[in-house]
This record gives C-alpha cells, structure tokens and sequence, in this order.
C-alpha cells in the first residue's frame, strides 16, 4: 500500500488493474472510548457544486440509486471504529466529476479528540492501493478527508485533510447546498426541581437546510423513512396484507409552515431514534412535507392470530424440523440464503457490496461443480452479478453448527477463482472475524496476474443486515419484507445451526479450572485463546443489539494509533491470569453511555454496569431524587453507587434507595460527578450456548441491563449533555 502526505495523488488505475470498485475507509480511535463521527459523500460537478441534494449520501440516505454510492456502516477494528464505503466507478455519471469523502461529529466533540484518523481506498479483492493519516486535527467538527476525480478516462485519489470549525453545515454549504439559519426562543430551565422525563427541551437555535441537506453539528435534515407504529402504516408479515401508506420526505418550506407541522406530525421525528440532535436541530415541525419511496417495514406489533391454541405452529417457507446431519443443514442453509439475496437487491446488495460486487442483476446457484484436477470440486454456492455487461462471480463456502472451516478446502477454492478469473471467495460460518486475524490460513500466489478477495461472513452478520432491513430502514415491497422474515425464522430455529458464535473454544475450561484452582500461570497460550474468543462474542453481542435497536452497536477500543492487536491481547490475557476477569466495553451509536462487561471468574458473576453523568450546577439531592424517579421500573437488585473525586462514594441497592435516595449524597458534602449503575447476575458453567453456557449467560445479563436500566437514562443524559 502506497502512502501519501496532505495535499498528493496518486493514479487508482497506476496501482491495480482491478481498481473499477473500490472500498473506502474512514478510520479513528479515542482513548476515552466516547469519540465518533459520521460519514458522508457528496457527488461534485466540474463547477465543484453538488447537481442536486440527490447527490448528498449519509447515515439516513446511504446508497445511491445506481449502485454508484453505498455506504455499509461502522466496523470495529483493532484500533477503534473504521466506516467503509462501497463505491462502483463504473456506474458513476459522466456529469460528476470528483467524490468528496467527509466525515462530521455531534455533541460537542471535536476531531482533535479522536487519535488515528485516517482514510484508505482498497480495490475490488480487498487489496489496500493507497493510504492518508491525518495528524493537525484540532477543533474541527467537520473534515474532507479525501476525493476521487477523474482525469481523463482514469480515477485518481487526492489526499485532502481539510477541516471545518462550522460543522457539516459549514461544509456542505462550499458544495452548493444552501442552509438557511432561524432562531428559536431559549426555553427557562427550572431552578430547583428538574422537568419531568419526557419534557421537550426548545433547541438553543435552529437551523433549516433546503431539500433535505445537512443541519449544524453533524444531524442532516434528510429523508427518512417513518417507522410504523402497531396498527399503523408499515408492512405486512406476508404478501397479499393490506399495502403500508408512503413515508414521506421532502424539501423544507418555510412558508408554509401549518402544512409543514401537519406532514411532519404524521410522519414522525425527522432524526433516526437514539440519533442525538446537535445543537442547531431542528423540531420535526419545523422541516416542511416530505416525499419518499415507498418502504415497508414489520409492524411493531404481530398481528392477531388465528391458531385456536399457542401449539399450532405458522407454516414457514424454510422448514427445518427434518435436518438430521451437518451436511443437510448446510446445504439448505446456502440455498435458503442464497434464493433470498437474489431475490430482494436490497438484502443481496447490502451483504455484497463490502465484497466489491457492483450493483446489478444479481443470480445465485447451489452445488456447482467446476473442474479442479482430476477430481472436480463442488463449492456451495455462487454468486453471479451482471452490470453493463460485466460479470462479477464469488464462490460461496459454508459451515454450520460451529463446524470450522477447512483451510485445504478453502485453499482449493481459491485456487479455481483464481484460474477461472472469479473476484471473490466468501467463507460463511458460526465464527466471527477478528481484525488481524485470518479465518483461514491461505497461500496467494503472488505471479498469477488476477487477484481474488477471500472475505468471510458469520451468521450473526446475516441475521443482522435481515433485521436492519425488515424492522428499521425498510425494502421495497410487502413480499421482499416477508422473505426476509422468513429467512430470519430460518436463522434463529434452534435446528437450523446459523445461531452465530457459539463456543468459548477448547481453551476455555482448563482456563476457568486454572483460575479457579489458581494454577493457571502468566503466558499461557490458552489464555490468548479465551481472549480472542471473548472478543469474538461481544462483538455479536454487538450485532445482535445493532439489529434489534436499528443503530451500530460496536465495541470500544481505548488504545491510540499503532498499537499492536497481538500485544493488546497478549497484555489482556495476562490480565486474566492475574484478576481472573474478561472486561470490554460497548456503545450503541447516537448515545453517549458506555456499557461495561466483566465476567469475573473467580466468582462466576457477571457485571454489566455503565456511569452516568451529573448535570453540573444541579444540587445533589434533587439530581439523587430524579436518578431514582427514572428508575422506577429498573430491577431492584441494581447497584447504584455515587461517584465522588478522589474517594469512594456511597452506594447501595435500588430497593433500599428507593424510600431514603438522600442515602445516596455524600455527608461530608463532596461533589457528586456522576453515577455508576451495576447489575451482577451468575455466570454459566459450560462454554457453549446451552441453556447454562456461559455465552447465553453475557447475553442476558447484557439484555437485562439495556432493557431494565439503560432505557430509562435518555432524560438524565440529555440533561447532564445540556447543561454540561
């Protein structure tokens, strides 16, 4: 990989013959865990101005129309989060002339708190061409990191590094998209008691952009899709059911503004839930009629059923009662994938895209077999994409029920893709990837002149992008909505074998026995093991949160840039020889709460915990009372301890706070800084998914927390965020 320095280029074509698709990757790393930032691209014309807001794409309008533009979310990586983007050079207009890659943040923070900010463009197979660090960012909120532009017949990348103390509003208005500001009465806050959860906080000022473009602080005033309430517009479980009403989106009209409030009340907040508004917001009363295309979502509530008892079972167009051995699970596993990305292009497309695969006519096949010596081999699948003409094909190899993958098999694999001039092979199992860790271990002949990408999927990815899909962002019609949910029946039947990771690894039991015994000595290699699977189930901890909540969910990586994955699990693998304890960290993106994970070994309990913030200028007592209030419906056996400067605070169960919360101020009259809320549960004995396994176990103990104690803190947050 080449690198380059602020302000150089370089020639995509120069560097790989397979540079028509490209991925781009945005990267950061915050040492305090709280740092994030959103992606966007814009679409330029040779008068360095957008052609219409059509040409802006962010977190609510990620994909273009032509397949040209796709951006395909946060991926946690080694060194903190990285956004990667899908960007088919082929299917570009001929009218744009330069792709603007940027990236902007909300709440207050600044790219001078990020570490490791850096951007770089891989080919079709994955292969990294080119690479640009920034290092002189400071209080910028917005920054161009990069562009691609044509100089003649070819694409070149230019390394940017501009940045914007205005915002992406700043930003956006250089490229044409007009941003008219209004101001917005400050509302009084109460000098005692705090306000009610659920009371509407007036924004300080607010700011409305034409056509849906960007508002201040990284919350663009963009199309999106309502989300159903039960009973109301959204899709049907099965085709032939009543057709959803259109969302609607549009342009904003100031004068007309009692049409304006009426089309935004009806079709609901205008920011995706969870997404914090910035500073200047504006109230979905304020943001005009909008107009949009057709999406149908699932209701949020099963309609009534006509069983006359719960043991009838729906019928379901993936049965799996009757798979008796690994081999059937496979193969309908495959097909039933397979039949379902060819069949709805947003599902196939969202699972391909990050492989390279332009978007297209997209046709998939099962049990083919290809010439391979003297004995053929027969893959599980293919996948074929046609655009203008151009054929993309990837080999498909799949594992179920935990079953590893073959690294001889995979080998061959790759062999015949590269030989038959196919892009791609994509390996399919229960197991998770791990940045800097190959899934399997393959020679690549460097003289063969055609390069192929080896990429993997895990189950629990699949299941994600379905429930992305079919309960948040929507697909094009009732019948794609249902296939979908028939594919996410299929994936989570305790038969079906694509539950996702589901095994802490051999390692796992002499390690607990070591610490328990206290026998297990520093530089165990086992413990390495337990690391890296630990890290494997909370990153699907993380998938699952993603798909259930509609928002990325990643892990929390506090190291700076250059830190060495192998070290980092070297040191937290000594870590759990010495304390006995396996800890990370996860955020759900939009929120500012960290969730703490520890499973502690030695005692076999689990914490979930998360601190929370105290409104500054608050007084103790009324902040303590209001905590306690939100509290209401959160399990009793919760920890809730006060945070004080330099000593512990006090502490105590949300049963005995509830009728004295004044236990909770400190008598010597220190400051409260904030609070720390703790749920401890028992921890499972065996290492795999069973009933009493240990991973089943994190995964409760994770739901009970975010259900029962994260969900309230929203008022309290936004408080503390407000007045801090």
């Amino acid at each position: 990989m080449r690198e380059i320095s602020k302000g150089a280029n370089v020639s995509l074509t120069a560097l790989s013959e397979d540079a028509g698709s490209v991925v781009v990757s945005l990267g950061w790393s915050s040492a305090s865990g709280a740092g994030d930032a959103d992606v966007s691209v814009l679409l330029v014309g040779e008068d360095g101005k957008v052609r219409s807001e059509n040409d802006f794409y962010f977190y609510n309008n990620p994909a273009a129309t032509d397949g040209s533009v796709q951006l395909l979310g946060k991926t946690p990586t080694e060194s903190g989060d990285e956004d990667r983007i899908g960007v088919d050079l082929t299917a570009v207009p001929e009218e744009v002339a330069r792709i603007v890659v940027a990236a902007s943040q909300y709440g207050g923070t600044r790219f001078g708190d990020l570490d490791g900010l850096r951007m770089t463009v891989a080919d079709r197979s994955g292969e990294p061409l080119v690479g640009f660090s920034i290092d002189d960012a400071s209080v910028e909120t917005a920054f161009i990191f990069g562009e691609l532009y044509r100089r003649g017949e070819e694409w070149k990348f230019r390394a940017v590094g501009q940045g914007y103390e205005t915002g992406l509003a700043g930003l956006a208005t250089d490229f044409g998209i007009a941003v008219e500001e209004s101001e917005e009465p400050e509302q009084p806050e109460a000098a005692a008691e705090p306000p009610e959860p659920g009371g509407a906080v007036a924004p300080r000022a607010a700011q409305t952009t034409t056509a849906g473009t960007p508002g201040p602080a990284g919350s663009p005033a963009a199309p999106q899709t309502a989300q159903p309430e039960s009973g109301t517009a959204g899709g049907p479980a099965a085709p032939g059911a009543a057709e959803p009403q259109a969302a609607t989106e549009g342009t904003v009209s100031p004068a007309a503004p009692q049409a304006a409030q009426a089309t935004a009340e009806a079709a609901g907040p205008a920011a995706p839930a969870g997404r914090p508004p910035g500073p200047g917001a504006v109230p979905a009363q304020a943001r005009g009629p909008r107009t949009t295309r057709k999406k149908v979502t699932l209701p949020k509530a099963p309609g009534k059923s006509l069983a006359e008892n719960e043991s009838w079972r729906p019928a379901r167009l993936f049965p799996v009662p009757s798979l008796k051995s690994d081999k059937e699970r496979e193969v309908r596993a495959t097909s039933v994938l397979l039949s379902v990305m060819a069949q709805v292009p947003e599902f196939g497309r969202r699972l391909t895209a990050a492989f390279g695969a332009p978007a297209g006519r997209m046709q998939t096949f099962t049990e083919v077999s290809l010439p391979h010596g003297d004995t053929p081999r027969r893959p599980d699948g293919v996948i074929r994409v046609e655009r203008a003409g151009k054929l993309w094909t990837a080999l498909v190899e799949t594992k179920t029920n935990g079953n590893p993958l073959r690294p001889e098999q995979v080998q061959q694999y790759m062999d015949i893709a590269a030989r038959r001039g196919y892009e791609s092979v994509i390996t399919l199992s229960n197991d998770v990837a791990l940045e800097g860790t190959a899934m399997v271990d393959v020679k690549v002949d460097g003289r063969r002149k055609h390069k192929v990408g080896l990429w993997h999927l895990s189950w629990a990815e699949v299941a994600h992008q379905a429930q992305l899909l079919i309960r948040h962002e929507g697909v094009g019609n009732a019948a794609h909505a249902w296939l979908l949910q028939e594919l996410l029946a299929y994936l989570q039947h305790e038969q079906s074998g694509c539950h996702g990771f589901q095994n802490m690894g051999p390692a796992w039991v002499p390690v607990r026995n070591g610490i328990e015994d206290e026998t297990l000595c520093l530089g165990d290699p086992r413990a390495t093991e337990v690391v890296e699977s630990w890290e494997r189930l909370i990153r699907q901890v993380c998938l699952r949160l993603g798909g259930e909540l509609g928002q990325k969910a990643l892990p929390v990586q506090r190291v700076r840039r250059g830190s060495d994955p192998l070290s980092r699990r070297a040191a937290a693998a000594e870590r759990l020889c010495l304390d006995g304890r396996l800890s990370a960290e996860l955020r759900v993106e939009g929120t500012s709460s960290v969730i703490a994970v520890t499973a502690d070994l030695r005692t076999a309990k689990i914490r979930t915990s998360v601190d929370v913030p105290a409104p500054e200028g608050s007084y103790p007592l009324v902040t303590v009372r209001r905590l306690v209030r939100l509290l209401a419906e959160a399990p009793a056996d919760l920890h809730v301890e006060s945070l004080v400067e330099g000593e512990n605070g006090p502490r105590g169960t949300l049963e005995r706070l509830r009728p004295e919360p004044g236990d909770l101020v400190p008598r010597n009259g220190a400051a409260v800084t904030g609070f720390r809320l703790t749920l401890i549960k028992g921890m499972g004995n065996s290492r795999g998914n069973t009933e009493s396994g240990f991973i089943r176990s994190v995964d409760e103990a994770v739901d009970r927390f975010r259900q029962g104690v994260v969900a309230h803190l929203g008022p309290l947050e936004a408080r503390a965020g407000r007045r801090g």
